[in-house]
């Protein structure tokens, strides 16, 4: 910076270049701080989707307090209501309630003693995001009300009712901050379900149609599962804590986990622990009543399973409330008379889930033991697998060692998702990713175009096979496979993975949608752990660049392409990209860098997996060819469309 400049910036700032905001002005300016991605309702992520969550995390609440068994939820594409039957927000309180940043209930844990939502912004956040905010709150005969735009107070009062105690809640997500929003209802019929898996004796109505639990989770673990189990499913429970567990046929780990009601999609500190514990467990008990000795990997290969465990006042790693981190079942800070403080600190998470499964888990297997045999022999045949493929492994990577095939494949970055990074430097953990390309076209293009301390290209040579159709065993003989699971860093655990995103980056022709299929076959099939947390997308590249001699734009639909040549003046040319090769690796660079557009895989519940990828990558069905000629376009409609 010269002396010109840096006296410039001093002049510039004064008094008048200091503003304090309210926490209402706060939320509308950071609301990435408070609910994440904003988004637009196609990722169950997205802010709109956490909104909707907070106001129904406070009903949740009050039923878990002792107060109202039914919640009413009612979502259209644009508007939410929510209705409880708890005690009702205090009537004199109602406009700070949810208007006034850390004013609210739970601060005293003996009224929500394992609550959600603990830092009073939820409802907050949902005022200050929304355009339209509504709520009643109904008390002994009364109603206090108070409606918001953009979390400004319009309009309040008091009336006589006759609605039963409890909440009503209606608001708008604003449409300035959430572009193009609309939600997705089976996101919503997701986070109901989960709401009733694990509150059981709560009704939950979700536009007319009920949902309620007996079972729990087991009631969780049985609809989601679409294939039949090795053997009937292990339901354990105590106080704070209910876990259930099976095995399947898929590879990987699919345990679902909750924190106080909360789906905590990112896991955190009890999933870790439910996945040690259970290993450990299983490891002693087969030491004992068959003298094997199976490794961890091998007993939780296949496995499928759910745990909710509820904590005093949990800390979580954001406001979305998806990943836990709170090391302690409780730890609070206790007033004394003298005024000083003392600590009432908590079994760690670990130990409790430890303490639990080891004896509980192991009394089920005595107390059970028709299912021992089935149990037993899956992990056999997981260990039979993995040392067949260990195998093989290590003879490729003897290979790849005299051939040096592997360092023509990987072009790698500086920095890796486990890597100790330099003190400053530890944000580029989350953005280590590698780009999954085709040809040496498109790999040379990304390569040049990439940050090489946090970007990896590796190139596949033509088309992979079917992996839907192979063994894990031809899979690990493969060797353009092989060389990527390698370069992935999942020989052995996905807990090695060396990179936070894999990006796969196809050609927008019809060779390019095949290897993308085929390769998102073999991480579903393979790899669905992956998928599972969040590390798989796609690379969104622009379709046509839009230029007249004053700018250049691109254009990655349709829809933006007509736009700018609306707004584009004089002579206009248009470029039509069908390959990365095709794009300069200068102008590839604003492609993949901080505006990188990244549509994330994800795997539904509602789905079965096996059902999916049978009906699209296994034999030609008849099913398969009415559909592919049923809904077949012509060129020229995928063009308009952009398809």
């Amino acid at each position: 910076m010269n002396m010109a400049t840096e006296n410039i910036n001093q002049t510039n700032y004064t008094d008048d270049n200091i503003r304090t905001l309210d926490g209402i002005d706060h939320i509308r300016h950071r609301p990435g701080m408070y609910i994440g991605t904003l988004g637009k309702g196609d990722d169950p992520a997205d802010g709109i989707y956490v909104l909707l969550k907070e106001v129904v995390d406070n009903s949740i609440d009050e039923f878990s307090a002792g107060f109202g068994k039914q919640i009413q939820i009612s979502v259209t594409e644009k508007e939410v209501t929510v209705r409880d039957f708890g005690r009702g927000i205090p009537l004199n309180s109602v406009v700070k309630a949810v208007s006034i940043l850390n004013t609210g209930g739970k601060y005293d844990s003996k009224g929500y003693k394992k609550s959600v939502g603990l830092n009073g912004v939820g409802l907050k956040a949902v005022n200050a995001l929304s355009s339209f905010f509504y709520v009643e709150a109904y008390r002994d005969g009364m109603c206090s009300y108070a409606e918001f735009a953009a979390g400004k107070l319009v309009n309040e009062g008091m009336k006589e009712t006759r609605e039963k105690n409890g909440t009503f809640v209606k608001f708008i997500p604003d449409a300035n901050l959430f572009v193009d929003y609309s939600y997705n209802i089976e996101f919503v019929e997701s986070m109901v379900k989960n709401y009733s898996y694990l509150k059981k004796g709560l009704t939950l109505t979700l536009n007319g149609t009920p949902y309620l639990s007996k079972n729990g989770l087991l009631d969780l673990i049985n609809d989601k599962m679409s294939e039949e189990p090795f053997y009937a499913p292990v339901h354990i429970s105590g106080e704070d804590i209910e876990i259930v567990i099976t095995h399947g046929n898929s590879y990987g780990e699919n345990i679902t986990s909750f924190v106080n009601g909360q789906n905590t999609r990112d896991g955190g500190t009890h999933l870790v622990a439910v996945r040690e514990a259970i290993s450990k467990t299983l490891k002693e008990f087969f030491k004992t009543y068959a003298k094997k000795d199976f490794a961890p990997e091998d007993i939780r290969q296949g496995i499928i399973g759910a745990i909710s465990i509820q904590i005093e006042e949990p800390i979580f790693a954001n406001q979305a409330k998806t990943k836990l981190g709170s090391p302690y079942m409780w730890n609070k800070v206790i007033e004394k008379e003298d005024g000083t403080q003392t600590y009432d600190v908590g079994p760690t998470v670990r130990s409790f889930v430890n303490d639990f499964v080891k004896t509980h888990l192991d009394n089920y297997l005595h107390m059970h033991k028709e299912i021992i045999p089935a149990l037993q022999a899956k992990i056999a045949s997981s260990e039979k697998e993995r040392q067949e493929i260990s195998s093989i492994q290590k003879k490729t990577k003897e290979r790849n060692k005299r051939t040096s095939v592997y360092n023509k494949k990987l072009r790698d970055c500086k920095y890796h998702l486990k890597d100790k990074l330099p003190a400053g430097k530890e944000e580029l953990r989350e953005l280590t990713s590698i780009f999954i390309t085709e040809g040496d076209s498109a790999s040379g293009t990304i390569t040049k175009a990439r940050n090489a301390e946090t970007q990896a290209v590796f190139s596949l040579r033509g088309k992979p096979i079917n992996s839907y159709k192979e063994s894990r065993k031809k899979i690990a003989e493969n060797e353009e496979l092989n060389l990527l699971i390698n370069a992935l860093g999942l020989e052995e655990d996905i807990d090695d993975l060396r990179y936070n995103k894999i990006i796969i980056a196809t050609d927008a022709d019809d060779d390019g949608m095949h290897i993308r299929m085929l390769v998102l076959t073999f991480f579903m099939k393979y790899h669905p752990d992956l998928i599972r947390r969040g590390h798989l997308y796609i690379l969104q590249t622009p379709l046509f660049r839009v230029k007249n001699k004053n700018e250049v734009r691109y254009c990655y639909n349709q829809d933006e392409k007509e736009k700018a040549l609306k707004s584009m003046s004089g002579k206009v040319e248009i470029t039509r990209f069908k390959g990365l090769g095709e794009i300069s690796w200068d102008e590839f660079t604003g492609f993949i860098g901080k505006d990188m557009r990244l549509d994330k895989v994800r795997l539904s519940d509602e789905e079965p997996l096996a059902d999916i990828m049978e009906f699209y990558m296994g034999e030609n069905t008849i099913d398969r060819q009415i559909f592919i000629s049923t809904n077949l376009r012509s060129a020229q409609e995928l063009e308009d469309v952009n398809i």
